[in-house]
């Protein structure tokens, strides 16, 4: 009896050993989109610094942000700019290359040759004389051709959007001829690259909700909101309820388009910097590497708590000061990259490793 029982203990014994490994699920990205605003790196890259990792170890900023599970570049785009950093070819190839190392791409089409925000919507200078049929026209055909070239994964039909875009006919005082510019900018998209996700990107909470109320009826798929504690509120409460509202109102998913905090309150060149004291961030997070990167962590876990939050973009990250310590046409962003004043990586690109 003792030889049997034996005898069968050594058999599951055997037999346990010789089962197969468990399948291990590799680990996937815990937000749709895990972003950075990278429209300064062709300047980064011209300017011959010697950008490093983490590890001290020289290496493109693209290269390092994929390490460190950056999936998505956002990328701004310009009609005709003075220079070559945002013009159609230079993000062309730049989306392509973002393409090629498995990176979604994120375009933020201006429709203006400069900046265009809440105060600033100037139409490019090519369509400065046309009438709103004209404009609309416009319109499809320049959002055409960017679908059709570059096919994004994510397009945004204009930058924070507030008041408007293209104005005078743009502008939230006429909110028909403002939707109808629109509507051919998502219309193209639908036509010409069907599988992209169309953006609509609202600067700040304020008002977003009378904003997102009047475009109710338009063919777009995310909320984008930007959220500087500067500009925006320093509650991170308020923000976190307002967001929740705004993605079950309106029933779309929403991500925090942009945002960015800082590692130090010092400069690295002599371009006044926008954030340069304490009032201006959040009392909770110092104005240090692990500041920053704690900052990003407790907005991941926000996005990741409202019902629709697919991800947040950081913007300025490779606004490095380029010209010198002396410069005066430097970088206003210096101290809210995210490569320190020896161009090294910042532990705040922790923030974007799979949880």
């Amino acid at each position: 009896m003792k030889t049997t029982n034996y005898l069968l203990l050594l058999v599951l014994g055997l037999w346990s050993c010789s089962k197969p490994d468990p399948v291990v699920t590799p680990p996937v990205d815990d937000l749709e989109i895990k972003g950075v605003d990278m429209s300064f790196l062709p300047e980064v890259r011209s300017s011959g610094l010697d950008i490093k990792n983490a590890d001290n170890v020289s290496e493109d900023m693209l290269t390092t942000l994929k390490n460190k599970g950056v999936n998505t570049i956002r990328l701004r785009l310009w009609h005709t700019p003075s220079d070559a950093t945002s013009n159609f070819e230079t993000v062309k190839a730049l989306s392509q290359e973002v393409k090629s190392m498995g990176m979604k791409v994120l375009l933020t089409v201006h429709y203006s040759d400069t900046w265009a925000d809440p105060g600033h919507q100037s139409k490019p200078s090519a369509w400065a004389s046309l009438n709103l049929a004209q404009l609309e026209d416009s319109v499809f055909a320049y959002t055409q051709k960017i679908a059709t070239e570059i096919q994004p994964e994510y397009i945004q039909i204009g930058n924070e959007i507030n008041n408007g875009l293209l104005w005078p006919q743009g502008s939230t005082s006429s909110i028909t001829q403002m939707k109808a510019l629109l509507a051919q900018g998502i219309a193209a998209v639908r036509q010409y690259s069907p599988n992209s996700k169309i953006i609509i990107h609202h600067a700040g909470f304020q008002n977003a909700t009378w904003f997102f109320q009047n475009i109710a009826s338009l063919d777009y798929d995310l909320i984008g909101v930007s959220y500087y504690p500067v500009w925006h509120g320093r509650d991170l409460e308020v923000m976190k309820t307002n967001l929740a509202n705004l993605s079950s109102t309106y029933n779309k998913p929403i991500f925090i388009a942009e945002t960015s905090y800082p590692f130090t309150l010092q400069w690295n060149d002599w371009t006044n910097n926008i954030i340069g004291d304490t009032t201006q961030i959040l009392s909770a997070y110092p104005p240090t590497p692990q500041g920053q990167k704690d900052y990003l962590m407790e907005l991941k876990t926000i996005v990741k708590s409202l019902p629709n939050g697919v991800g947040f973009c950081y913007w300025g990250g490779e606004w490095i000061s380029l010209h010198g310590n002396t410069a005066t046409n430097g970088s206003s962003y210096e101290n809210q990259a995210f490569w320190d004043f020896n161009n090294k990586a910042l532990i705040g690109l922790e923030s974007y490793i799979r949880e």
